[in-house]
């Protein structure tokens, strides 16, 4: 029997393809494979987004790049207005940033797969800045902060969450195990954690929440250094803390944690960026990204390095973002991260 090559099939007028009506089976000793989970899951997907804050002077722009090669990163579009110390968390579908300093506690939105920068979803519960992000694939939720703009900045431990698929303000979720901003966070599908901060002293504290349900953080274990103004990110089962601040030292260490279980988190490695904090995190199901960083007076950095999460080890170089700076408090994203599985 002769081999019969198709480099593709359409209908008679060559517009496009078959339709196959009825019962259709197909006998081969080779193998098809379907398309399957959701639509939106299928292809296109593997971005990381990273929304400028500090560079020093604020900034409004937003790079993404794509998690799986290396590369410079593209620009993305921007955001409302220059603010800084905002947190972002990331469906398949769309990305969520809240927690800056804007003027009532605004929180945008903006959509993985196209550009053109953000839009309005809805406020916060507490208007505040220097939030944690976590999510799974249909809550974005946001812990801590500090009180915007009325002095004395009191610190919150407000945790407040949205829905992804819906515009509108944050409801209720609890309370953090204790009031702290500029912390990180990451999540699996089932957990979000949040780790570090300023209290107004530097705290090593990570506490842990079940997404799908309300209720107030509880007790995780402790980081391998108290600090602040760091990024984390995940895979499903894996949380990496990387880079921070704990006046007057800027720190490229990366912890990692095993995120269904509790306990201290361990060394993992170091970043590639040296004497910045602010650095941003997004992660795939393999690979996390450490995205720019800033420490005042000198200049910020745009570098972007990567790690394989499921081993140990320093970052090597990725790229370089479009413009030098902190990604926010950590204003990084993606739409392939640990909360989605």
């Amino acid at each position: 029997m002769s081999d019969l090559k198709i480099n593709n099939i359409t209908d008679r007028s060559g517009n496009s393809g078959p339709v196959f009506a009825g019962i259709s089976t197909v006998s081969t000793n080779a193998f098809m494979v379907m398309p399957s989970g959701p639509t939106e899951h299928r292809g296109g997907r593997g971005r990381a987004v990273f929304l400028r804050g500090y560079v020093p002077g604020t900034n409004n722009t937003i790079d993404y790049v794509n998690i799986a090669t290396t590369g410079n990163a593209q620009d993305f579009g921007d955001t409302v207005g220059s603010y800084v110390q905002f947190a972002a968390a990331g469906s398949a579908t769309r990305g969520i940033v809240s927690g800056a300093n804007t003027p009532a506690g605004e929180s945008y939105y903006f959509i993985f797969s196209s550009g053109g920068g953000v839009n309005d979803f809805g406020n916060q519960t507490a208007i505040r800045r220097g939030c944690g992000a976590c999510n799974d694939s249909t809550r974005a939720v946001f812990g801590g902060g500090r009180d915007n703009p009325t002095s004395p900045y009191p610190f919150y431990n407000v945790i407040d969450f949205f829905t992804f698929s819906t515009t509108g303000d944050a409801s209720d979720f609890g309370d953090l195990t204790l009031k702290t901003r500029q912390m990180a966070g990451c999540s699996s599908p089932t957990r979000g954690l949040f780790a570090g901060g300023y209290d107004p002293s530097y705290t090593n504290i990570i506490g842990f929440i079940t997404i799908q349900s309300t209720g107030d953080a509880q007790d995780f274990g402790d980081l391998t250094i108290a600090r602040s103004s760091f990024g984390g990110g995940s895979n499903a089962t894996r949380g990496l803390f990387a880079s921070g601040f704990a006046n007057p030292t800027n720190y490229n260490v990366i912890d990692y944690i095993t995120i269904a279980t509790t306990g201290n988190a361990t060394d993992f490695g170091d970043t590639l960026q040296t004497g910045v904090h602010n650095t941003g995190t997004a992660c795939s199901q393999t690979r996390a990204l450490f995205a720019g960083g800033y420490v005042s007076p000198t200049p910020s950095t745009n570098i972007i390095s990567f790690a394989t999460i499921a081993t140990t080890g320093n970052a090597t170089d990725f790229g370089d973002l479009t413009v030098a700076g902190s990604v926010g408090n950590d204003g990084a994203a993606s739409d392939i991260n640990g909360g989605l599985g």
